[in-house]
């Protein structure tokens, strides 16, 4: 019977997400944590997923992160606990209707007074990968589905919003993921201590990293922050930076229409043919074709 009464959400909620869109892109609300996704063609995009819950409702997504490719199609949902490089395959259904997802991005301060509130849990270490696919729970989806609808009540929505958004955290809580969430903000954890690296990278991307000063920068020893790392993120943390870098030239080449070498020297690479070599790698043509490609999109 829930089985049943999930599809019936999953397709209440495509119906009014669909409604709620009417072109393709990544749209923001009027509930800023939330951003409801349309795609009508197959579309690959490079992105960084933060910490977040997504959902797919309608066709299916492909994620590669590192070496590894997880599919997701309607009716599952993804949470990520880190900040990670990832490449995104969207397809649509095999009716052809578009692809149709939702993404609530979640907040480390909300997850510390959620789990205050509920009481500590004693949590036996464990290290897993900061990215997981599973069928959502059937509660978990009509809390989404209530969120999403509450965009159609403007005048409601600044006074129910921020509740929809803790009972959506204490069930996500209360979850099977709940552990890892718990173990984010468990102070001098694993999980915290690679999302501290992380949150360093992220700010700090142009300089050059020095392996052992990052990992004394978290009390761990290089190789064991190295070995961590990779478990969390899928790779290491000289490509989580290289990927850092080759997104951000690529978003001033487009956006702010920088040269190859204006790019490349702003994001940190001395070498110009170097940053070609790796830039082709990651997004499969040369800078200058890649730009021009995604400028006719």
């Amino acid at each position: 019977m829930r089985t049943e009464h999930t599809r019936d959400v999953i397709a209440l909620l495509s119906s009014t997400v669909n409604r709620l869109i009417q072109s393709d892109g990544d749209h923001q609300t009027a509930i800023s944590p939330l951003s409801l996704h349309r795609r009508s063609v197959a579309n690959t995009t490079h992105c960084i997923y933060n910490l977040s819950l997504g959902i797919v409702l309608q066709g299916e997504k492909q994620i590669m992160i590192g070496n590894q490719i997880l599919t997701y199609t309607a009716g599952q949902s993804m949470l990520t606990t880190i900040d990670i490089p990832i490449i995104s395959h969207t397809r649509q259904t095999r009716n052809h209707q578009p692809f149709l997802g939702v993404m609530l991005l979640l907040d480390v301060p909300m997850i510390t007074e959620m789990v205050m509130e509920m009481g500590q849990v004693h949590l036996k270490e464990k290290v897993q990968p900061s990215f997981g696919i599973q069928t959502i729970d059937y509660t978990l989806l009509e809390a989404i589905n209530r969120l999403v609808n509450l965009l159609d009540e403007p005048v409601l929505l600044p006074q129910l919003a921020p509740i929809l958004q803790q009972e959506i955290m204490i069930r996500l809580l209360t979850g099977p993921n709940g552990i890892y969430l718990r173990q984010l903000i468990k102070t001098g954890s694993i999980s915290q201590k690679i999302a501290q690296a992380v949150s360093w990278l992220k700010q700090n991307f142009v300089q050059e990293m020095r392996m052992d000063e990052l990992a004394e920068h978290v009390y761990m020893s290089p190789s064991t922050f190295r070995q961590h790392f990779r478990e969390m993120t899928g790779i290491s943390p000289l490509q989580y930076q290289k990927q850092l870098r080759l997104q951000e030239a690529r978003h001033l080449m487009l956006n702010q229409h920088f040269d190859v070498g204006h790019a490349a020297g702003l994001v940190g690479y001395e070498s110009a043919s170097q940053f070609s070599r790796e830039y082709s790698r990651l997004f499969g043509n040369a800078p200058q074709r890649d730009i021009q490609d995604l400028q006719f999109i």
